[in-house]
């Protein structure tokens, strides 16, 4: 009982704290949400029992990636970019842009299974631990999905650096 209450609280701290990090129009603010969440999301991971996975999201997500957010933040002086035009304009666009997460969400719930049994065992996963059990999945079944991910955070890293560099040749500051 008192573990369904912690999941239940973590389910909805994450989402309750996801849904104000995307709706501020204070960058600061949504970083200092966004954080919130990473926070419940690793508490989230301890309780089902991947104290890898808490402590890399604590380190790794709530620590590096968003102090280097708030650099970001800092650095590129976004005072302009917050009276900027909302990203859907007409209304239409939203319901369609809602619709269409509605019906991920349904395909996803009509996909999932219960009671599905992975090839890992749980006595797999004590004897070898859950470090190399990730492992093994991520480099064995989700190498090319790994791959892939690795380039697709390698793009706004080189958008960043052009961004910076022109803005420096520019002359402005």
């Amino acid at each position: 009982m008192v573990l369904q209450g912690l999941f239940l609280y973590f389910a909805l701290m994450i989402l309750g704290t996801g849904i104000l990090g995307i709706t501020q129009k204070n960058p600061v603010k949504s970083l200092l949400w966004i954080l919130l969440t990473f926070v419940h999301l690793g508490g989230l991971y301890l309780l089902l029992n991947a104290e890898f996975l808490a402590v890399v999201q604590i380190i790794v997500y709530a620590g590096a990636i968003l102090v280097m957010f708030l650099f970001v933040i800092f650095l590129l002086d976004l005072k302009e970019e917050e009276k900027g035009e909302v990203f859907l304009k007409s209304w239409q666009l939203r319901v369609w842009a809602i619709l269409l997460l509605v019906f991920f969400l349904v395909i996803g719930g009509l996909n999932y299974k219960i009671f599905y049994q992975g090839p890992y065992t749980i006595e797999f996963i004590e004897k070898e631990g859950h470090s190399k059990a990730l492992g093994l999945v991520l480099f064995s079944d989700y190498v090319y999905p790994l791959i892939l991910l690795g380039f697709i955070l390698l793009v706004p890293l080189i958008g960043i650096g052009i961004m910076l560099f022109g803005r420096k040749k520019d002359g402005s500051s």
